[in-house]
């Protein structure tokens, strides 16, 4: 049953989930927090490639953040259509306000029915939540004003991008430093003076676990701040086999390439409401980071508009504000773990505000820097390979539109994923400790906070955040013709994407040469 005098919200529409179990009924009683997301003031402005212009933060939030009147308005739509629902924060300045109430009030202002289910975690683990389908429906007079509202069903949204090595495939592995130095890093830059945000979705770490590991490799332990979002905290020893091992690999990677750099840590639940509370808290926070590193992320097709919609957009002022957003893209391949045949790609790394980030297979001399072979990370369909493609969500960026990025399964243009890559492959992977635990892992999971650190380092040389670095990097690309600053990858394949001299869908342009890009970014 809908409201009365309710509209449809438009990109709120969930799909059934395939592998969804029943599991009962939501007690109708239940209080239930919910996340809105109300229009902007005014669009933010951008250049000719439509990449949002910078932004002080007062002007960010004063100007392009929500109409502190919209807010009030949906303050008083409610207090008189479900007086049982109750406002419980405001925030125009990023645009959301939260309220909470009854399941059954809820349920009937947004015109839906919630139930429980189980279905599968990041994991793989069974996992309980409620459940909804179809679409959402506001009061009319809020038409336009609400743009999404997330937390009604908080089934899991997203993986992490990580995978264990197997000790039987090891060819070698690396400490995260290792790889830097390989990869070229500018010298005399730690990362001092920059703060890197770190998006998590579940686990947790414990500081003796940092102290250890990081003067093992002796470096001084950085500064690593846990904040949680959503009533999610700092949970370490609970999921050594997974979300623990994404929390400490990203925070190990970051603080071994950029230990100057002071982190901070979001832990949020893993749902689409989790997601966007956690990257607008990030990238609006005091300081701004230098950037913000996102190892999770599912397949375009698993995610509603809406709530793809929020979360680009809050990218978007990460963008504004000089943050560089490095997303994983993927673990699966060109499939991104569908089913079918049909090529799909990973959300948030396929938004145009956020620099995708591959995977390759890297065979190196870490004594020497001695590079002998890197191609795309490929390890069968049981070992994982780096995920890339075409967006069927978002349109080709004025700022990629030269590279010759192939049309989307759709048959339509769309944002070509990824920009860069990284070694990712776990048998080449990084030597990391996990809950006291010794042991090497890879992923394009890795790929993220190595890019946020190599960003972290190019920013203390150059003197100022560098916001959407990618711009620079696709400067004059051409189809078939390798980039400046970057080393192609021209061997291998994701599945429906092979490697080839240029942007190709299995490692974007190519992997960064940090003292090349740093060159350039100087000039």
């Amino acid at each position: 049953m809908t409201a009365p005098l309710s509209v449809p919200l438009a990109g709120s529409e969930r799909l059934a989930l395939a592998d969804a179990r029943p599991a009962g009924a939501v007690d109708p009683a239940e209080q239930i927090e919910v996340t809105l997301v109300t229009r902007r003031a005014a669009s933010l402005p951008t250049d000719a490639a439509d990449v949002p212009l910078r932004q002080s933060r007062a002007d960010l939030r004063e100007r392009y953040g929500s109409d502190p009147a919209d807010q009030q308005l949906v303050a008083d739509v409610f207090a008189r259509v479900a007086p049982a629902i109750r406002i419980t924060g405001r925030d125009p300045a990023t645009r959301r306000l939260t309220i909470a109430g009854p399941a059954r009030e809820l349920a009937q202002v947004f015109g839906t029915e919630m139930t429980l289910a189980t279905s599968a975690g990041a994991g793989g683990e069974p996992v309980s939540h409620r459940y909804r389908t179809g679409g959402l429906h506001i009061p009319a007079e809020l038409d336009g004003v609400i743009v999404a509202v997330l937390g009604l069903d908080n089934r899991p949204q997203v993986r992490s991008q990580h995978r264990f090595a197997d000790p039987a495939t090891v060819q070698t592995s690396y400490t995260p430093a290792q790889v830097a130095s390989i990869y070229e890093f500018p010298v005399d830059t730690d990362g001092s003076g920059q703060t890197v945000g770190i998006i998590e979705l579940g686990g947790g770490f414990a500081t003796s676990d940092l102290n250890t590991y990081f003067s093992s490799l002796g470096v001084t332990t950085p500064s690593v701040i846990a904040v949680g979002v959503d009533g999610a905290a700092n949970m370490p020893g609970q999921d050594p086999q997974g979300a623990d091992a994404e929390v400490l690999l990203d925070i190990e990677v970051v603080g071994a390439v950029a230990p100057g750099a002071s982190q901070v840590v979001y832990f949020a639940p893993n749902t689409d409401q989790g997601f966007v509370d956690a990257v607008t808290t990030a990238v609006h926070a005091e300081p701004t980071p230098v950037a913000v590193s996102i190892s999770w992320g599912g397949p375009e097709s698993s995610w509603t508009a809406q709530s793809m919609s929020a979360l680009d957009q809050a990218i978007a002022d990460g963008v504004a504000l000089g943050v560089t957003v490095t997303v994983a893209a993927g673990d699966n391949g060109s499939s991104d773990g569908v089913s079918g045949t049909a090529p799909h790609v990973d959300f948030p790394a396929s938004s145009p505000h956020a620099l995708a980030c591959g995977g390759t297979s890297l065979s190196a001399d870490p004594a020497t820097g001695l590079i002998r072979s890197e191609t795309v990370w490929n390890d069968g369909a049981s070992g994982g390979a780096g995920g890339g493609g075409v967006s069927v969500t978002f349109p080709l960026p004025a700022w990629q539109a030269t590279a010759g990025v192939p049309a989307s399964p759709a048959g339509s243009t769309g944002r070509g994923v990824p920009d860069i890559a990284g070694n990712a492959d776990p048998a080449t992977g990084y030597q990391v400790l996990v809950d006291g635990q010794r042991t090497v892992i890879g992923g394009t999971s890795a790929v993220a906070p190595l890019s946020a650190a190599l960003t972290a380092r190019l920013a203390q040389a150059v003197g100022e955040r560098l916001g959407l670095i990618q711009q620079s990097l696709y400067v004059g690309v051409q189809p078939g013709q390798p980039v400046a600053d970057v080393r192609d990858i021209t061997v291998g394949t994701n599945g429906a994407y092979s490697a080839e001299p240029g942007w190709d869908a299995c490692t974007g342009l190519g992997v960064p040469i940090g003292s090349a890009l740093l060159a350039a970014l100087s000039g």
